[in-house]
């Protein structure tokens, strides 16, 4: 079931100002939901489907810091005991008035936010060419150090130069942030059915980012809601009915 959040129940309709807009740049569709969502194998075949008529490309724009820390969970004998020890910094560095533990852990994250801007500009600079661009999940700073939002904005800096770090890296993320989508296509999924899909990930985690989807608004981008709790089938048709237009210009 897709339902619209900004214009009641009538059909996705680009607006004048995004038409305009694709004089100069390629059409931006983001795809946003909780993991378990479906928005990586989505926006990758999307894309593929979509470049066979026009040039069309997708961006990861996640931290990826989360995949990293399960794979280094997996590491034989010291795996498990430093994937917690890494969690347990994050965790501190995420939680609001919480000390962010030190430059190195602070370094760290900024390095993240460096790379995720890098490949920001690298979509960016696709759209320039003329490269339409589906990208899976986008960069926000409606909510610090979560949900793709700015890592070290919710801690407390310990050092001055922790601090500044902090304002370097904010400035990286509303740079980002004020770049709306032309569409954002949010994949609601409810926290038991990602974890179902995602059963290495953690429920509590999954729970917080349902409710950050729900609540997150780019901006005031133009949005549109999709169940994804439906079968993958019909998620992607809906996904499809929505950025085919868009994309290539169709009526």
């Amino acid at each position: 079931m897709m339902s619209q959040t900004n214009s009641g129940s009538q059909p996705y309709a680009a607006p004048r100002s995004a038409r305009v807009q694709k004089a100069s740049l390629a059409p931006l569709v983001a795809l946003i939901g909780c993991d378990g969502a479906g928005k990586t194998a989505i926006s990758n075949e999307l894309a593929a489907q979509l470049n066979q008529i026009r040039p069309t490309q997708t961006f990861y724009l996640g931290l990826g810091s989360g995949d990293l820390g399960r794979k280094i969970g997996t590491i034989p004998l010291i795996g498990p005991a430093l994937e917690k020890l890494l969690t347990g910094k994050a965790k501190k560095t995420r939680s609001k008035g919480e000390k962010i533990p030190g430059l190195v852990t602070a370094l760290v994250v900024y390095g993240f936010s460096l790379l995720r801007y890098r490949r920001f500009l690298k979509m960016q600079n696709a759209r320039k060419h003329g490269i339409a661009v589906i990208t899976d999940r986008y960069p926000q700073t409606e909510i610090p150090a979560f949900y793709d939002g700015p890592g070290l904005s919710a801690g407390r800096p310990g050092s001055r130069l922790v601090a500044a770090l902090a304002r370097s890296e904010l400035r990286l993320y509303q740079k980002m942030a004020a770049i709306k989508p032309n569409l954002v296509i949010k994949l609601d999924v409810d926290p038991q059915t990602a974890l179902s899909r995602k059963p290495d990930h953690d429920l509590a985690t999954l729970t917080a980012k349902v409710a950050a989807t729900q609540k997150l608004t780019f901006g005031g981008a133009p949005i549109v809601t999709i169940d994804a709790r439906s079968p993958y089938a019909q998620v992607k048709e809906e996904v499809t009915k929505l950025c085919r237009p868009l994309v290539l210009g169709a009526p």
